[in-house]
């Protein structure tokens, strides 16, 4: 397991030795229809094509393989539990996940497909974290937090390598926020491989906690409404704010229903089926045309699991 709570670019590197043992890089791709639109040209990461939908299995993977087989409890809304369902089945471990009871029906089925042990309980992500802190204390488990946990940031921090190795002339990458681990992780990436290179955090208007904590530089527990699951975070996260608040450009804020028209657009001009939080990138480039005209922007289209209610406000659009 990654030994401290400050990582570097040297922990994401090893992070990647485990990684490329299950994953292959995954595309990124340019559409011209899309970058007409936009007033940029845009390169989409795809992690939707990841086996779980989303790009949390590579943090996933990483963790699991350094518990060395121990049960793990964790708490999610969804892509966070899939990751730990699928590196937990990779390593034949047991892993227990404690999900709301609103979750998505079909993220609870590909949990427990995954072999996982899926918990639904309370209303909330704070409701179930509670939930899985005792259980965890009550059975020797290995409590995962979906945000302040060194490994899992590490992991997801191998995109960015991939997005920085093959373009280290970027002007920016633009990267959706929940707990905040995979914009920690692209701060730490770019830092160290393209120091010129934004990093621009986004987060939706509806459930601004990170946000707020990076502005005021505390921490910050925010109403928790917006209707996109992977960004549905009602509190800030200690590790991932302290790389944001140490090399973050800037953070942006959008509204639900500018995130389901960039979801459309994904769908219609970049044959992406892309989740609410996984087009909340394109929303910011959409809703701030000044700033990114003429630019190379990279968008982290962070997953595909788009649930039924994400589908039809899409198709409402």
């Amino acid at each position: 397991m990654i030994g401290g709570m400050e990582l570097t670019i040297d922990d994401v590197r090893a992070a990647r030795e485990v990684v490329r043992r299950h994953l292959p890089p995954t595309p990124m791709w340019s559409y011209p229809v899309l970058n007409a639109t936009a007033g940029a040209t845009v390169l989409v990461k795809h992690e939707n094509t990841q086996p779980t939908g989303a790009f949390k299995v590579r943090g996933g993977l990483v963790l699991i393989a350094a518990l060395d087989g121990r049960p793990t409890v964790t708490y999610s809304t969804g892509n966070h539990a899939q990751s730990m369902a699928y590196a937990s089945h990779v390593a034949g471990a047991e892993c227990t996940v404690v999900m709301p009871v609103g979750a998505n029906p079909a993220k609870v089925a590909a949990v427990q497909a995954w072999g996982a042990e899926v918990i639904l309980t309370g209303a909330s992500l704070a409701d179930c974290e509670r939930h899985a802190t005792a259980l965890a204390a009550s059975t020797g488990a290995a409590l995962v937090s979906p945000g302040d946990t060194p490994s899992l940031i590490a992991g997801v921090g191998t995109l960015y390598l991939e997005i920085l190795e093959a373009r280290p002339d970027l002007d920016a990458i633009v990267v959706p926020v929940g707990s905040g681990s995979g914009a920690a992780a692209a701060t730490i990436v770019a830092r160290a491989l393209a120091p010129d290179c934004a990093v621009i955090a986004v987060q939706s208007t509806a459930s601004p906690a990170a946000h707020h904590a990076w502005r005021s530089g505390t921490r910050s527990t925010r109403p928790n409404r917006t209707r996109v699951e992977g960004l549905a975070t009602g509190r800030s996260y200690d590790l991932p704010q302290r790389h944001l608040s140490a090399s973050l450009t800037d953070f942006l804020l959008v509204t639900d229903d500018r995130i389901a028209e960039a979801q459309r657009l994904l769908a219609t001009q970049a044959h992406t089926l892309a989740e609410g939080a996984g087009a909340a990138p394109l929303a910011a480039l959409l809703a701030n045309p000044d700033r990114f005209a003429g630019r190379d922007i990279a968008i982290v289209c962070t997953g595909g699991n788009a649930s039924p209610q994400e589908l039809a406000m899409v198709g409402g659009c």
